[in-house]
């Protein structure tokens, strides 16, 4: 990497215990360079690879494609940049992007990154209601939206979503931070009517109409923020993790080079949304940094046929592949016919990624897709870890379906019980990282106290990560699933708290609990219980606007799937409602353990009695 300041002095400085002051880490402190000049520039003039493909874009529609190399991606990441700086843009500031999986969405945040403002992405699918708590909470006075998108056949208007969380800023905003929030339009489609407002919204073919191809990048310290990006949280308010340069460029470059044994002549494609944090790292900043050449898709797996992935593979030649458990478990229903029209040969690596991969599935992406020659990488990390953590590497570790398997370099997990004593050997527990690795989270944003809190407070010394884990005779850990409040619906974390709020916002609610519900393609859905104020009705037209109220205010991934009716919720004398007994009345188990300390424990059998068999 290109160092304007090189590293000098101490690598690494940290404090995981919060009874031994703020928790911090530091990497590299005092060192400056800049992310966007080390994945961009340094590729292009001392590594000689600017007429390089970097991404080979596939639309929604496979009418709809373009080949950007490494020249073009510098030249229009740089005009971006310019743009920015235009309307005020500097270092320091945020900007909000809200847009689908376009290319100008990589411009846009290697842009910020370039000029050291810090992109804070929302995935194009969440509701206005998410769209503006991330603004708020962020302080950004930059937007930049679409028009609109094509999922599949649907058409979604992000240009009204986003006019919308707007107006709730204007709301919401405190005087000290002086909303003059400008939205940049993209103008993609040419059937919307989208909302125009003169004082702030700008088309983007007008701001970079004629600006310079040329920007000098900001240097950077280490420890300055590049971005931030939220997951939900167990309270229902999400965090803004927060990552840094050196550290984050640093090991999703690593990663990405061992994990996916990236050699120059690969091409590799990673199907997951640049608004999660694998596509920051896996789409992104991780691919560019070794120089790689990536596709970058804009649609779904099963539009416009089912054959849509499998297609692209060899179109472009795939040969290192990476996608969600979810999207496995979707196609296998297809069989393996629709993969057979098409010459998946060039495949060399399989990896997963976003929840763990029951074995069932494993095997069907290693016989089938991988046609028993491709090792599968099941990569075990989150938002806050930045990159991979528990991974196999190809050819190096022997596999097991279903584990993440072993530690990536320098990272030190153990398993704690209960009470926080550490388990050696064959054990089953929280799983916990004792030290620091370079790209680990820096903090949420604007608020040290949720950090401590979240991530520290219940065992001091240990990184808590919220997810159980069983380590086997082998030394092999298996992630077991959240521990907290929180679900992973096809990938994605989603607060059992924000939902229950959604909820209970409907006028004829009195009272909900969301608990998660096996799901043969999402892994996990929502399975929701609901207690009706006096003299209400539940019946489909309620329910249907409850799944709409939820939509609304979170987005179309948190829809639930199950909404049952609770005359009663199973409390604790204290109120406390035994959230083990909903989800065992979810899961249909009758073996429900010992009951004492419900305050009434008739409520157990009435929730049986009305429990969902069918999605609502």
């Amino acid at each position: 990497f290109y160092w304007k300041k090189p590293p000098s002095g101490q690598m690494l400085q940290y404090n995981f215990d919060v009874n031994k002051g703020n928790i911090y880490i530091k990497f590299m402190e005092g060192a400056k360079t800049n992310i966007c000049y080390n994945v961009l520039d340094r590729n292009v003039h001392e590594r000689n690879l600017g007429e390089k493909v970097a991404y080979y874009w596939e639309g929604n529609s496979p009418d709809h494609h373009q080949t950007i190399t490494y020249n073009q991606l510098l030249r229009n990441v740089c005009r971006c940049a310019n743009a920015l700086k235009l309307l005020g843009v500097k270092k320091g500031d945020r900007v909000a992007i809200y847009l689908p999986m376009i290319p100008e969405l990589v411009y846009t945040m290697l842009a910020c990154a370039r000029i050291g403002a810090v992109h804070s992405i929302v995935f194009a699918g969440f509701s206005s209601e998410s769209l503006c708590e991330r603004i708020v909470d962020a302080q950004c006075n930059i937007l930049v939206t679409a028009d609109g998108v094509y999922r599949g056949d649907k058409l979604i208007n992000l240009k009204k979503i986003a006019s919308e969380a707007v107006e709730r800023c204007k709301e919401r905003f405190v005087p000290v931070c002086s909303l003059k929030l400008m939205t940049i339009l993209l103008f993609l489609l040419c059937v919307l009517q989208t909302p125009w407002d003169e004082s702030c919204d700008i088309w983007w073919d007008d701001l970079m109409d004629g600006v310079s191809d040329e920007c000098e990048p900001e240097w950077m310290d280490s420890e300055d923020p590049l971005f931030i990006l939220y997951t939900s949280g167990s309270t229902g308010k999400p965090k803004g993790v927060l990552h840094t340069v050196t550290g984050y460029m640093l090991y999703t470059s690593l990663t990405f080079k061992y994990v996916f044994d990236y050699h120059h002549d690969d091409v590799y494609w990673c199907t997951a949304d640049i608004g999660w944090i694998t596509g920051h790292s896996y789409i992104t900043y991780g691919p560019l940094a070794n120089g790689a050449t990536s596709v970058l898709f804009e649609g779904v797996p099963v539009y416009p046929h089912v054959g849509r992935l499998w297609e692209i593979i060899e179109k472009y030649g795939v040969s290192k592949f990476y996608t969600a458990p979810t999207a496995i478990r979707l196609l296998m229903k297809y069989g393996r016919e629709p993969l057979q029209r098409y010459d998946l040969s060039s495949l060399r690596v399989l990896g997963t990624v976003g929840e763990p991969i029951n074995p069932e599935a494993w095997l069907w992406y290693y016989d089938v897709v991988g046609q028993q020659r491709c090792p599968v990488i099941d990569t075990f990390w989150q938002t806050e870890t930045g990159g991979h953590v528990l991974t196999p590497l190809p050819a190096a570790t022997p596999l097991k379906p279903g584990s993440a398997t072993c530690p990536f370099f320098g990272v030190q997990p153990a398993i704690l019980n209960e009470h926080g004593e550490e388990l050696e050997g064959e054990a089953e527990g929280y799983l916990v990282f004792r030290k620091p690795w370079p790209g680990i989270m820096r903090g949420v944003y604007g608020n040290q106290e949720r950090f401590e809190s979240t991530y520290f407070r219940k065992f001091p010394g240990f990184y808590v990560t919220g997810d159980g884990c069983r380590r086997d005779q082998d030394g092999y850990y298996w992630i077991t699933g959240r521990i907290d409040d929180m679900l992973n619906v096809s990938g994605h974390l989603l607060s059992t708290a924000e939902v229950e709020a959604a909820l209970t916002e409907h006028p004829s609610v009195a009272e909900a609990a969301v608990v998660s519900r096996p799901h043969a393609v999402k892994g996990e859905c929502l399975y929701c219980f609901v207690t009706l104020k006096d003299h209400k009705e539940f019946n489909r037209t309620l329910m249907e606007e409850l799944k709409r109220k939820v939509r609304e205010k979170i987005g179309p991934i948190a829809t639930p799937d199950f909404i049952q009716n609770a005359p009663g919720l199973p409390k604790t004398r204290s109120g406390k409602i035994m959230r083990r007994v909903l989800r065992q009345i979810a899961h249909n188990e009758k073996d429900l353990g010992d009951l004492s300390t419900l305050a009434d424990p008739k409520v157990v059998d009435v929730l049986f009695s009305q429990r969902c068999e069918a999605a609502a």
